[in-house]
């Protein structure tokens, strides 16, 4: 059975669970043996090990090497493959430092926060042998698997129009704690609409060539002080986005949480766009910060096509189909438990088989590429209120 030597930058809750679920992975696959080998991080490595196995992880790194620079780790270790998962800033130069050397990774969304970085990044990869996996989950989720199947059947026909959406109950986070810091994350059109680009250009199949877009603030916004934090907040008990509420309503809310209603809060709370595609085709999409109730959510696309369409949303279940000439409806039910609908296993899972040399991966770099470039086109186009064409330059 194949060894994979795996190092991990940037220990947080995301590596761990890619880490664990590419262990699991190659368990029941019965192809490989994943341990990591290598962690870099600033943390001290009694937390680091603690902290792997906490919140009913099993992840065990006691026996890993530590490392708090990524260069002395890489130079230092064999490494088969990287997991990075820092904060969203640091994808792009630490990808860079493991592309240059040659090393498989497995790269958290977004692969860049700046064109500065997604121009560099590409640069990088044109150079690189890397076998790259970018953390894109909802294209091997069921949903989409079965939704390509029907297309590429061609039942439907030609896409020519797609509708997709994002609107997620949870989305305190975004304004609570270090997510509200744009510097980091670069927007929530490259921190949620990167996952919705990605698997509807899929299901699309064509080329984007050009978007507009526009992004509001009409709810997480105020005027409390700069770095007030709610536990400190005399409202919190009455606030409907103070931790109060959310353990009353929710059963959890951010403890070290800062106030969402203060000055210093970023991010849009909503955000829509227009892509046009190579032929004309064209996808609306939009996505919404503010909502607590679920029964407001929803992932979703719809696909228009010449003969027919189809839709689903993640949370139901269900992939409609509809015929256009013929009374023909089709429901055909799915099931996405899981992490990301059930896509962090299968995404893993060709991860493993990547690294063994069974199947290429399911999300390279260029698709990690584009995805950010129309987000960060989209966010150019929010700020400056023009189209933007889909090239890689500044």
């Amino acid at each position: 059975m194949k060894q994979l030597k795996i190092g991990v930058i940037g220990l947080g809750g995301r590596a761990r669970h890619v880490a664990m679920y590419t262990r699991n992975s190659a368990n029941s696959l019965k192809i490989a043996e994943v341990n990591v080998t290598a962690v870099c991080d600033p943390r001290p490595k009694d937390e680091l090990i603690a902290y792997a196995k906490a919140d009913g992880y099993d992840l065990d790194i006691s026996e890993s090497r530590f490392y708090t620079d990524a260069d002395e780790m890489l130079d230092t270790e064999e490494l088969d493959a990287c997991i990075i998962g820092t904060r969203c800033n640091l994808h792009t130069p630490l990808a860079i430092k493991v592309l240059d050397r040659n090393i498989d990774l497995f790269l958290e969304k977004p692969v860049a926060t700046t064109i500065e970085d997604l121009l560099a990044l590409k640069a990088a990869g044109e150079r690189s042998s890397s076998r790259v996996v970018v953390s894109f989950p909802l294209r091997v989720t069921p949903p989409v698997t079965l939704s390509k199947e029907i297309i590429d059947s061609g039942e439907i026909g030609d896409i020519v129009f797609a509708n997709g959406w994002t609107r997620v109950a949870y989305g305190g986070c975004y304004y609570h704690n270090w997510y509200r810091d744009e510097s980091i994350t670069g927007g929530l059109f490259l921190q949620k609409a990167t996952h919705d680009f990605d698997y509807i250009n899929y299901l699309i199949g064509k080329k984007p060539v050009e978007i507009c877009a526009m992004k509001s603030k009409m709810v997480m916004k105020g005027n409390k002080p700069a770095g007030l934090y709610c536990k400190d907040c005399p409202e919190n008990p009455t606030c409907v986005e103070g931790t109060v509420h959310g353990w009353r309503t929710f059963g959890y809310a951010q403890d070290d949480g800062k106030c969402c209603y203060a000055v210093d809060t970023g991010n849009e709370d909503s955000g829509s766009a227009i892509l046009r595609y190579e032929d004309g085709t064209h996808l609306s999409y939009s996505q919404a910060f503010f909502l607590r109730n679920i029964a407001s959510c929803g992932r979703g696309v719809f696909l228009g096509g010449t003969k027919g369409s189809l839709t689903f949303d993640f949370n139901t279940n269900v992939i409609k189909v509809a015929r256009s000439y013929e009374n023909v409806v089709k429901d055909i039910t799915f099931t996405a438990s899981g992490a990301h609908f059930g896509g962090d296993e299968r995404l893993t899972e060709n991860f493993v088989k990547m690294l063994c040399g069974i199947e290429p991966s399911h999300s390279p770099l260029e698709e990690g590429l584009i995805s950010a470039l129309i987000c960060l086109k989209a966010k150019q186009s929010a700020e400056n209120n023009a189209f933007k064409k889909l090239v890689y330059e500044k």
